[in-house]
């Protein structure tokens, strides 16, 4: 269970990385760089200020969803019940479990 743990909190600190640096980075400390360039006739550091970094979270949102169905379906097998039952005897629970 720490496994799939340590993975879904690695996916979740690169993406949320991604939308800080889109977010912050384009949209305000790039800004002034990226503005010599324009998108749609509008400057690319406002344009991704207004609506790049809404758009990129959006995208975002979908691969996480889409890793995490993955990792999901990577855990949900055989390994993981052992995982979860191995897990539930380490927290001292005697819980069964239903197969």
């Amino acid at each position: 269970m720490q496994g799939y743990w340590r993975k879904n909190v690695t996916i979740m600190v690169v993406l949320l990385a991604i939308w800080a640096f889109v977010g912050l980075g384009c949209g305000v400390l790039f800004a002034k760089t990226l503005n010599q360039f324009s998108l749609g006739g509008f400057p690319l550091g406002f344009w991704f200020a207004q609506q790049g970094s809404i758009i990129v979270f959006i995208i975002l949102i979908l691969v996480y969803a889409i890793l995490l169905n993955r990792l999901d379906n990577e855990y949900s097998g055989d390994a993981g019940k052992e995982e979860l039952a191995a897990a539930a005897e380490s927290a001292g629970g005697a819980e069964e479990t239903e197969e």
